[in-house]
């Protein structure tokens, strides 16, 4: 009996990684426990209420707390995480029209958001993108 539940979780594993919605993967985890109560018991009806249980209490408990982990690694990745708010040099004039800036040894075509014109040179902060330009403002 327990070879078929373990079958069952590995199901629901594949499922998660076809339609990772970390959803399946709350069913893989009640099916996995479940598994190792069928060591101990051949009763159906036990194992049958055990998964509901534990598949409930998954979904209700972990699913949340791996949805709210997963949308803030989603938050903190890319341009913003990488380099808005960071300190950049500048290598060339920059003024609202253009310029560049170096940061981690890359360059960025960078723009001032006001009238205010950036010698090169300078130490600039990023305070943020349109596409791959750069919107600074000159560190005081």
């Amino acid at each position: 009996m327990w070879a078929l539940i373990l079958c069952l979780g590995i199901t629901f594993l594949i499922f998660e990684m076809i339609f990772p919605a970390i959803f399946f993967l709350n069913f893989a985890l009640a099916a996995f426990i479940c598994a190792v109560i069928s060591l101990f018991t051949t009763n159906i009806s036990l194992l049958a209420f055990s998964f509901a249980v534990l598949s409930i209490i998954s979904l209700y408990t972990i699913r949340p707390l791996l949805v709210r982990k997963e949308r803030d690694k989603k938050q903190q990745s890319g341009i913003e995480a990488k380099y808005i708010g960071k300190t950049a040099n500048a290598v060339s004039k920059i003024d609202k029209n253009g310029g560049a800036i170096s940061i981690y040894d890359e360059r960025w075509q960078a723009r001032t958001t006001d009238d205010s014109e950036i010698e090169a040179g300078q130490k600039v902060e990023i305070t943020g993108n349109e596409s791959i330009v750069m919107l600074v403002r000159k560190v005081d």
